[in-house]
């Protein structure tokens, strides 16, 4: 079992001439979404980890959260952050967590949640790439394919967002994100599991409100 190598080993549609561009928030959203997903799908390396301990200090549940992380990151250093990476999420057999919906949702992997992912990566226009591993319920590329409908990368209906958020990632992301805080090989990414499980909820209140 290995690592996301590259998140964007899935590839849908661009978006031409996209109608309803998505605003201020959106894009903003995009961003944290492209930070969870790279971070989940790879150790970061000196230049991302450089990047993330200038993060500005913030107010707010999500605020606290990025400046924990920007902490975490100025006191890391890449080489730890990749054994941790490795232990947490490889291992010899497997890692510490399995960030995949299928194992959250019914204790095993490649189960029916799998299926339900590929359904709307087809009705998204997503092809997996054949050099990708991991199963397509991996976090990281749930993650991503949410920044791509955030900041409309993806063609798709109205509502999608909504919808792929519903089934695929509230149901059971920010259990992982809480597993991942307290995770025992954690240091640097009980910071990231922080952030990830604010986030989470701040999505969820706001497609809450919406329905």
């Amino acid at each position: 079992m290995g690592s996301v190598a590259s998140v964007m080993a899935l590839s849908g549609d661009e978006v031409s001439g996209f109608v309803g561009a998505p605003d201020e928030i959106d894009l903003l959203r995009a961003q944290q979404y492209d930070l969870l997903a790279v971070l989940l799908g790879r150790a970061p390396g000196p230049d991302l980890l450089a990047a993330l301990s200038g993060l500005k200090d913030g107010e707010g549940a999500l605020g606290r959260q990025i400046t924990a992380l920007a902490q975490a990151a100025a006191e890391s250093d890449a080489t730890a952050i990749e054994r941790e990476f490795f232990a947490l999420f490889i291992g010899v057999g497997r890692g510490e967590l399995l960030p995949y919906a299928s194992y959250y949702l019914t204790g095993f992997l490649n189960e029916r949640p799998l299926a339900r992912v590929r359904e709307d990566f087809a009705a998204l226009g997503i092809e997996r790439d054949a050099a990708m591993s991991e199963p397509e319920d991996h976090l990281a590329i749930l993650l991503e394919v949410m920044a791509g409908l955030a900041a409309g990368r993806f063609e798709a209906e109205a509502g999608m967002q909504v919808r792929f958020f519903a089934r695929h990632i509230e149901p059971w992301a920010g259990r992982f994100f809480a597993d991942l805080e307290t995770a025992k090989a954690g240091r640097f990414y009980r910071a990231v599991g922080g952030l990830g499980r604010a986030f989470i909820e701040i999505e969820a209140e706001a497609f809450a409100m919406e329905g």
